[in-house]
């Protein structure tokens, strides 16, 4: 609802009427609706003195049928007279800037929320279809920056004659050409006349089937909330459409005049948001008029921000979305989309390959594309549930590998509307295009050639690394000394002079090696720590064989190349495959100079390249990679993968084909169709060394330390609990030294002698010590006892040296057996 005020002058203040115009095509719904709001608001501000002073309002009607030229003949008609102002057009186009203010929302309140529920459910094309007039090619143009916002478009515009000039056949014409569009999404923005037509059209075409979305402007809710009954006709051919009203909250002003509206209207027709707005603009003039400190158009301008929120205002619900019913009479969610019946094929972009043809190759002499990547693309696409026409294109000028950058590029511009290939899906190329699911795993690999190694006398070194036998023989002793400790008091074994001890220390630990121990440990904590000891053992003896077993057999190549790191750090040229994304990855991200990067073309290039020394080494995507070595068996790829990717196929953003070729590609791989295609044109024997890379060849420490954490928190616990269990020992065996009025004078070092001397005593002498002590009771018998104890004291020490003696030369003959 617009006003086009003609003057901005005061009206005259000698007049008796206040006189406004209305220009109405007065056959529509809201002009109908419109004439009796603001009759009804006549009446109520005449009715009123103080609102005017006494004079009268009058409002007179002019019917522009449709017509701008009619409109403009009656605005002149009532500048011909003292009239304040015009209320109408209903048509934006009808009336112009400056003096033009609307009154009742505009078209970018419902673009907005029509935005809002395409974004909503998900769909991200829609075809708009509309009157062609000013105002609804404004409509449709906010639409189209509303859906922007939203990562959202309209794929196809279909204009329609003006209200009411659209016949039968013109809507069949452009509706047949919106069915052949790929959206099923259509928003209908246009006046009653043409929007009852153009769905009845539509019920004749099948286009209000299952599949289909229809969302209409809030002229469709005009009709609804106007027209009671809605004619059966009418009501099946609406059936699943979405639409939209203008909001207006309850207020007591807003129910008194619903009320009144049968009497008003005399059941004629029902009351829209249009009517409410006309009621309102005739009082919001009123109020102009009387205020006389300021111009019209001055008053308005001041209150108009003001003026919906005093009376009726227009703001979304806070309530959700019920449920929808959706053409066809389903609620299941139409996908929204086709693939389009237009007669057009996909133009699918294929690259022109000079190289490495099993992936893609035009067959020489004709124009079919095969190769492994098109024998997806074809499997997958015959998986889909519908139909999708296509034809490749080779891109590239077929004497060298054309840059597949350029190939991603050139779906975004639309000269595509997909990429087939062995394209690497890499972050760049996903900020423009949408990939589908993987279908081949893919990485960057290190190809380098091989020397034979010399025969070393020293080769049994190799499985470990030097860090790795220093921490290996460390624990070798520290488990033989941990063991010597726990079992040196109790065993004979461990007992004897400290050359034997310290001989039997080092036989121990490493006879461990070979489980080949001759010594037996009798206490709990000696067999706990030997029993974890010899598992960890048992491990290392295990990898340490397999490792120089596969040494000395099956691998006897090298390369001074081990990995990137090593290639970064050598400054040697590397070589990378024209059109690959490697270029940029080694001198983006790796920031090796562009200097060092050599293109080759060809599986021959490389091996030439690598042969002559012109390349280091080369860096290519793994299926490349199998490809080369199947046939170049002197090479071999080293190191690991440094990047994780796969190949996909390119679609425009947003594409729906992307994700149904993705559901496609998926239900390839379960199903066991994708491997037969890769086993069809790369299963080829590999004769590199793929699967025994040259970089980790030797065992390092990270891949034992648990074992020796394991073996070492063992022998601290064993210690622990040996300490603990002396120390008591030695508390019961000798009290008298921690009795401070019998210690007297006995220092810290003798206690710690004492105590070290009774670690080392055996536990027989301990035990007799300790009961000769009790023994010893009476004062009469104390010098006897004395005497018998060093007697037998005397008698244990000459035993002990003995038998030492006859251990040693034991041992020493053993020796030197």
């Amino acid at each position: 609802m617009h006003i086009f005020l003609l003057f901005t002058g005061a009206f005259s203040e000698e007049a008796e009427f206040v006189n406004v115009g209305a220009i109405f095509t007065f056959s529509t719904i809201n002009a109908k609706v419109a004439g009796i709001a603001m009759n009804a608001a006549m009446e109520d501000v005449n009715s009123d003195p103080s609102v005017l002073g006494g004079k009268k309002l009058a409002i007179h009607m002019h019917d522009s049928n449709y017509s701008g030229f009619l409109s403009i003949i009656g605005a002149l008609q009532y500048m011909e007279t003292d009239t304040v102002a015009i209320i109408g057009p209903q048509a934006s186009g009808m009336a112009r800037y400056p003096y033009f203010i609307q009154t009742a929302p505009n078209d970018l309140f419902q673009m907005t929320a029509i935005a809002e529920m395409v974004s909503y459910f998900g769909y991200r094309e829609v075809t708009a279809v509309f009157s062609d007039d000013d105002q609804s090619r404004n409509g449709v143009s906010v639409l189209g920056d509303k859906l922007a916002d939203r990562r959202c478009k309209i794929s196809y515009k279909a204009a329609l004659p003006p209200d009411p000039k659209a016949t039968w056949d013109e809507v069949k014409d452009t509706l047949v050409k919106v069915r052949l569009m790929e959206s099923r999404v259509i928003v209908l923005h246009t006046y009653s006349k043409t929007g009852l037509l153009v769905f009845d059209v539509a019920q004749y075409l099948g286009m209000m089937d299952s599949g289909y979305v229809w969302i209409a402007s809030s002229w469709l809710s005009s009709i609804l909330d106007s027209t009671s009954p809605i004619s059966p006709k009418i009501a099946k051919s609406i059936q699943g459409v979405l639409t939209l009203r203008l909001h207006t909250p309850d207020s007591e002003r807003k129910r008194d005049f619903s009320s009144r509206w049968n009497q008003l209207s005399n059941g004629s027709i029902g009351l829209n948001a249009y009517a409410l707005y006309a009621y309102d603009t005739v009082w919001m003039i009123a109020n102009a008029v009387k205020d006389t400190g300021l111009t019209i158009l001055d008053y308005l301008l001041c209150h108009l921000r003001c003026f919906i929120p005093n009376h009726l205002t227009v703001q979304l619900p806070a309530n959700s979305l019920y449920s929808v019913l959706w053409p066809g009479g389903t609620t299941i969610q139409p996908r929204g989309w086709v693939f389009p019946n237009n007669g057009r094929q996909l133009r699918i972009g294929v690259p022109n390959r000079v190289s490495y043809k099993d992936f893609v190759e035009r067959v020489e002499g004709t124009d079919r594309i095969q190769g492994y990547c098109i024998d997806v693309f074809v499997a997958a696409i015959k998986l889909l549930p519908y139909g999708v026409p296509y034809k490749f294109i080779l891109f590239g000028d077929g004497n060298k590998n054309p840059s597949y950058s350029e190939l991603v590029y050139m779906v975004t511009t639309n000269v595509f509307d997909a990429a087939v290939g062995d394209i690497a899906i890499v972050t760049n190329r996903t900020k423009s295009v949408d990939f589908t699911q993987p279908y081949v795993e893919s990485g960057l690999l290190i190809v380098a050639p091989m020397r034979k190694l010399n025969s070393s006398a020293w080769a049994f070194l190799r499985p470990f690394t030097p860090l790795m036998w220093g921490v290996t023989a460390a624990f070798f002793l520290i488990v033989g000394a941990v063991v010597w400790i726990v079992e040196h008091r109790i065993n004979d074994e461990f007992r004897g002079p400290p050359r034997k001890q310290f001989i039997t220390i080092l036989w121990f630990s490493f006879s461990t090696m070979f489980f080949s121990h001759r010594e037996n440990t009798v206490s709990t904590l000696g067999r706990m720590i030997l029993i974890i000891w010899l598992f960890v053992v048992l491990i290392i003896n295990s990898s340490y064989t397999a490792s120089l077993t596969s040494m000395l057999t099956v691998q006897q190549l090298s390369s001074t190349i081990k990995g990137m790191e090593s290639l970064i750090a050598s400054n040697a040229p590397i070589g990378f495959q024209v059109g690959s994304f490697a270029e940029n990855y080694l001198n983006e991200e790796l920031n090796i100079a562009k200097s060092r990067l050599v293109a080759l073309g060809s599986p021959e290039e490389y091996a030439m390249a690598l042969d002559k020394g012109i390349v280091a080494a080369v860096v290519d995507e793994r299926p490349y990679i199998d490809l080369f070595l199947s046939t170049y068996c002197k090479f071999s790829a080293v190191g690991q993968e440094f990047t994780k990717s796969g190949w996909g196929f390119a679609f425009p953003r947003d594409s729906p084909l992307a994700i149904d070729m993705s559901t496609a590609i998926l239900t390839l791989s379960e199903n066991g169709e994708l491997q037969k295609i890769h086993d069809k044109w790369l299963n080829k024997k590999v004769c590199g060394s793929l699967s025994s890379h040259l970089e980790s060849d030797q065992l390092h420490l990270k891949s034992f330390w648990g074992l020796f954490l394991i073996s070492g928190i063992a022998c601290f616990l064993a210690l622990l609990v040996y300490l603990c269990l002396m120390l008591r020992k030695f508390g019961r065996y000798f009290p008298e030294l921690h009795d401070p009025s019998r210690n007297g004078s006995n220092s810290r070092s003798a206690r710690v002698q004492t105590f070290f001397s009774f670690v080392d005593e055996k536990e027989e002498v301990s035990k007799t010590r300790l009961k000769r002590k009790r023994t010893d009771i009476s004062p009469t018998t104390s010098a006897t006892a004395t005497a018998n104890g060093r007697q037998l004291e005397s008698m244990h020490e000459s035993e002990r040296t003995e038998m030492g003696i006859s251990e040693e030369r034991h041992f020493d003959n053993a020796w030197l057996h």
